[in-house]
């Protein structure tokens, strides 16, 4: 005999409904891809682990996956970035002055008002170093040297042509009217390597680049190209103390693709606006060495919009190629 309760539903007139999975809502049903279009140590890449991890406290089963995409100075994965499916699943981290630079020397698949522009999180000044034991005290040494004999020393740029470290030699030389003799490196700790063993008379590299090598006595800053004095380098005079009106570094932090969707970009900017105002956050950043320039959505765009205006117009008087 089968009881009532192995009546097959069919036979009742009844049957079952289709029930659909649970799904989690945005952003806990998948991981979030992050792009850094540059090898993993880096300060992009850098900056890119710190920041999603700052934020992921606040936003509830969120997870980040970072995704190392190196090539062409940066080139390959910006453009996968701009290019990425604006489905809320794939962010990057980048350094603005690149958004800039590289269409200037060559044909590239993004435009840069075009990004959906989250967060920014370092401004990392640019400075000039040479050794502890240096004859040259200040940027008015080093102008004064290259006056006396143009192209008698050489200036190692960490990141070579067309990149901040480079930028802020074109902009020393255009306002001192001097001239260096310019040593492209491929990478920071290449030039530091010639400064310390002396293949080089000064190198440019960002300040948080050379904060240790500098509090161990090894190399001395002649100058930090920013509004003002990193709170790290305080002994340190910027540019326009000395003038000459030259500020530039490396401003890294968080972009999207076109289209990404508004209510996660808002999600997003609110959970860095959080984090810009807890004092963890900001005793984080000062403990790895990072110079902060906390700013979020139009604020960030703006700032890359204009730094990209000013790129601009330095190409058109000094225009360089890679």
């Amino acid at each position: 005999m089968i009881s009532r309760r192995h009546l097959p539903l069919a036979g009742l007139g009844l049957s079952l409904p289709f029930i659909r999975p649970a799904q989690a809502a945005w952003p806990a049903d998948r991981p979030i891809e992050v792009i850094v279009p540059f090898p993993p140590g880096g300060g992009v890449d850098a900056v890119g682990r710190f920041a999603t991890h700052q934020i992921t406290p606040r936003l509830p089963g969120v997870r980040f996956v970072v995704s190392n995409r190196p090539g062409a100075s940066g080139q390959l994965g910006m453009e996968a970035i701009f290019n990425a499916a604006p489905d809320g699943y794939t962010i990057g981290a980048i350094g603005s002055l690149n958004v800039s630079t590289l269409p200037l020397e060559r044909p590239v698949r993004w435009k840069a008002e075009e990004y959906t522009y989250i967060a920014n999180i370092v401004d990392d000044a640019c400075g000039l170093w040479v050794l502890a034991n240096s004859p040259l005290r200040s940027l008015g040494d080093l102008v004064a040297a290259l006056k006396r004999n143009p192209e008698s020393l050489s200036v190692g740029s960490a990141a070579g042509v067309g990149s901040d470290d480079h930028l802020v030699l074109l902009g020393l030389e255009e306002k001192a009217d001097i001239r260096a003799l310019h040593a492209p490196f491929n990478g920071t700790a290449q030039v530091q390597r010639d400064l310390l063993g002396g293949s080089v008379n000064v190198a440019s590299f960002n300040m948080s680049e050379g904060i240790v090598l500098m509090r161990e006595g090894k190399i001395r800053c002649l100058g930090q190209a920013s509004p003002a004095r990193w709170s790290a380098a305080p002994d340190v005079p910027t540019f326009r103390e000395q003038g000459f009106d030259v500020v530039i570094g490396s401003a890294r932090g968080i972009v999207a693709p076109p289209g990404f969707p508004p209510e996660a970009a808002r999600a997003m900017e609110a959970a860095f606006a959080a984090t810009f105002a807890d004092p963890n956050f900001v005793r984080d950043a000062e403990r790895v060495s990072l110079p902060l320039r906390p700013l979020v959505g139009r604020e960030y765009r703006d700032m890359v919009l204009a730094e990209g205006e000013t790129v601009r117009a330095m190409f058109a008087r000094r225009p360089w190629r890679r």
